[in-house]
């Protein structure tokens, strides 16, 4: 059971969805050129709410622990980055490999969406002192079940929004996807 820093994919990610020429650019990170990502690959089997999960973003430092759990853990990411980010991602392996091109930047937009920025009292994004964005981990935009959907409606659930999304075409095509993708996740994963 390994988790292994992954440059290769933080640099890939960054090309294409923060970067402002990037392929498969983002509006919505664009608040991350400013941040600090670490990216791991682990071979970890992590299952949570009887589902697995195959990636997790989370605000760095870690918070929730101990004060030798939180140094240790802290030491050990700055061996890994020379820093602490402020985000890490970290990616199963075993399930990315198996992924398609689509199914595989869909996971790594979904945990950079988490990565968010805070916002004060009026909805705007906040600076510190420093000028810099201050960061924290965004939840889903929707969280409902599709029993609850199925008997009660979008409406009722409050999941209008994504079921407009869900029935629109996709704004990205497969083409550009694989374009930008090929197979080359498969061997790094």
């Amino acid at each position: 059971e390994r988790f292994e820093p992954a440059e290769d994919l933080r640099e890939w990610i960054i090309d294409t969805f923060i970067a402002e020429d990037g392929r498969l650019t983002n509006e919505d990170h664009r608040h991350l050129l400013d941040a600090e990502i670490g990216v791991l690959w682990t071979n970890v089997d992590n299952s949570r709410n009887m589902r697995s999960v195959i990636g997790q973003a989370e605000l760095m430092p870690p918070m929730a622990m101990g004060k030798w759990q939180k140094a240790r853990a802290t030491q050990q990411i700055e061996e890994w980055f020379g820093a602490v980010p402020d985000f890490l991602l970290t990616f199963y392996a075993p399930a990315a490999s198996m992924m398609d091109d689509a199914s595989f930047c869909a996971l790594v937009e979904h945990e950079l969406y988490h990565c968010g920025q805070k916002r004060d009292v009026h909805g705007m994004p906040k600076f510190g002192q420093d000028g810099r964005p201050q960061f924290a981990i965004r939840g889903h935009d929707v969280e409902e079940f599709v029993g609850v959907v199925a008997r009660y409606g979008a409406a009722a659930a409050g999941v209008e929004d994504m079921v407009e999304a869900a029935n629109a075409r996709p704004t990205l095509m497969r083409a550009t996807i694989s374009g930008t993708c090929g197979t080359c996740l498969r061997a790094v994963a």
